[in-house]
């Protein structure tokens, strides 16, 4: 089994950092930067043990057809959205990770699943 970030999702983690400090969500922006480093941990450790449901038609329509997702919760007011794709390549399980999302911005998508 092997994680995959696409780089257009790495894109998004590395973003993610300065819109959380210049958004005041946290006062510095190492703070910010080691909550993203865990997140990102937390997905490369955790992915293949959640569970997972197939993306809402919104994000397929975005990143194409045959997306899962998994919830990662931070917080009792944060969770976050990955999206991903598995595929077998050589017998070996491949999640290939393209999007992150929270429900703060896309809660309205995940709660009609």
């Amino acid at each position: 089994m092997k994680i995959v970030f696409l780089p257009v999702f790495v894109d998004i983690v590395v973003e993610l950092v300065s819109i959380l400090y210049n958004m005041k969500y946290f006062s510095y922006e190492a703070d910010a930067q080691e909550y993203i480093d865990e997140l990102y941990r937390d997905i490369e450790k955790n992915l293949p043990l959640k569970q997972k449901k197939r993306a809402p038609q919104y994000f397929e329509t975005k990143y194409g057809k045959g997306l899962y997702y998994a919830v990662f919760k931070k917080s009792k007011r944060t969770s976050w959205y990955v999206l991903f794709r598995m595929f077998a390549e050589d017998d070996e399980l491949i999640y290939q990770v393209i999007h992150m999302t929270n429900n703060h911005v896309d809660a309205k998508y995940f709660l009609t699943e």
